[in-house]
């Protein structure tokens, strides 16, 4: 199987490249050579922003495209109309955000959509990725595309900070804010499990929109914190904390407290309760959480205990002076 991967060497792109080397097929990334890909891909390189951007896929054929691609949708376009007639499928990782905000807990394929337009410049994240989604459908069709719909990533390779912090920050120790209830359940896809069932679903030339996560309630706060302080064998102190005390000192869910959000709101149900069950009839197999943490605080041990930051997204986390005067320690 040949394979173009449009980025490929961070994150979700450079996990699609493992599988897909993993699984003994031809890949090729186009990339503008800010990171080291894979070893064992074939590196083209190139700006796609710039007027000449693509020029390295001037040539060549590939079964399937990968694109990840989080910004102006345009940028989607032009890569597709390039590779129509060359390339079997155009995969394209999209994101939960394409769907009207906010979706209800239990909301399926079909849910309502932002609006979005194929050939815009950069605008808002939602609107971004559903115009990305517009663009493919554009010169592919649903026939000969996947919209892959992914909420929480997490996993080895992780650019954005979510499951780093928590590491990071439990890995120093003490008393730690723990956002509770600890028995919220929770909603992500490790990497790896993204990674591998979108090139299954390639391969097997499915089409159309699919919410890839896995089921709601795969783990809890509780477990997947009690997760990294095993993992990371510090003291750390989980003092678990309620819900109206985090809102009432002004804690911002999610940023502040990266993967968290308050029970019975709308952003859990939008968040960490999408139906899955398209996703996992098409075969979609999910690791437990206690692994991905693990591999994740390997992965960072590996590279010092610093993570990577993607240079257009804020850096999350809760300051220190912030969480000592919620628990009282100021």
């Amino acid at each position: 199987m040949k394979l173009l991967i449009l980025g490929g060497t961070e994150f979700v792109g450079r996990a699609v490249a493992e599988s897909a080397l993993a699984r003994g097929w031809d890949v090729t990334v186009l990339h503008r050579g800010r990171h080291a890909p894979p070893p064992g891909v074939r590196a083209l390189h190139g700006d796609r922003t710039a007027p000449d951007g693509l020029a390295a896929l001037a040539d060549g054929a590939w079964d399937i495209v990968v694109d990840t691609w989080s910004a102006a949708p345009r940028v989607v376009r032009d890569s597709a109309r390039l590779l129509a007639e060359r390339a079997g499928r155009y995969v394209y990782v999209s994101s939960g955000s394409v769907y009207a905000w906010a979706p209800p807990a239990g909301f399926t394929e079909s849910a309502p959509l932002n609006d979005g337009a194929a050939d815009a410049d950069q605008t808002e994240y939602a609107q971004d990725k559903r115009g990305g989604e517009l663009a493919v459908l554009e010169s592919f069709g649903t026939d000969r595309s996947l919209l892959v719909r992914a909420g929480l990533i997490i996993g080895p390779y992780e650019n954005v900070g979510r499951l780093p912090w928590w590491l990071g920050r439990i890995a120093r120790g003490g008393p730690v804010l723990a956002p509770g209830p600890r028995e919220l359940p929770l909603q992500f896809i490790d990497v790896r499990d993204l990674a591998e069932w979108t090139l299954d679903a390639a391969a097997a030339e499915r089409g159309g929109p699919y919410n890839v996560l896995a089921p709601p309630g795969h783990t809890t706060t509780g477990e997947l914190l009690d997760a990294c302080v095993q993992v990371t064998g510090s003291d750390a102190e989980l003092r678990w904390t309620a819900p109206e005390v985090i809102a009432e000192a002004g804690i911002e869910p999610w940023t502040q407290l990266p993967i968290w959000v308050p029970p019975d709101s709308d952003m859990h149900g939008a968040l960490h309760g999408a139906d899955v069950s398209k996703s996992l009839a098409a075969g979609l197999r999910c690791r437990p959480a206690a692994e991905t943490v693990r591999d994740t605080w390997e992965w960072l041990r590996s590279r010092g205990g610093t993570a990577p930051q993607r240079a257009d997204r804020p850096r999350l986390g809760l300051a220190p002076e912030v969480e000592k005067k919620v628990l009282g320690m100021a």
